[in-house]
């Protein structure tokens, strides 16, 4: 007869990380008194199978669920973002642009000559005779 607690180990099996040892006892648990070891181990096999499989399920449908959320709410996906990255990349090449958007061979503005100085007026020398 299989009880609540039973119930509970084979749930937990499902979702979380069974282990060969786990599975050896959860297999002797739900077996009679007298199976044969070679079915035990054989169930316990079985088991860590089945844990594995529906871990994989429920890893790619939290997958599915998370893509449709972000899908639905307007995001964009890694690989659509890397494309856009990409095109706007080849745009630039085909303008003639930098990735910094300056145009490739475009010169720099020349610096400004500094005006011409005049030339300094001589005061005439003070002389001495005052």
């Amino acid at each position: 007869m299989t009880t609540l607690d039973d119930v509970r180990k084979s749930i937990e099996a499902t979702i979380g990380n069974l282990t060969p040892a786990k599975a050896q006892d959860l297999a002797k648990s739900l077996s009679d008194p007298g199976t044969a070891k070679e079915q035990v181990a054989r169930l316990a096999g079985e088991m860590l199978e089945w844990s594995q499989r529906n871990r994989d399920r429920l890893r790619d449908f939290i997958g599915r669920e998370i893509s449709n959320q972000l899908t639905s709410m307007g995001l964009a996906s890694r690989s659509e973002v890397d494309a856009l990255k990409k095109r706007v990349r080849e745009l630039e090449r085909g303008a003639g642009m930098t990735a910094s958007g300056r145009k490739s061979g475009a010169k720099k503005p020349a610096a400004r000559k500094p005006a011409a100085r005049k030339p300094a007026v001589k005061k005439p020398a003070a002389t001495g005779d005052a």
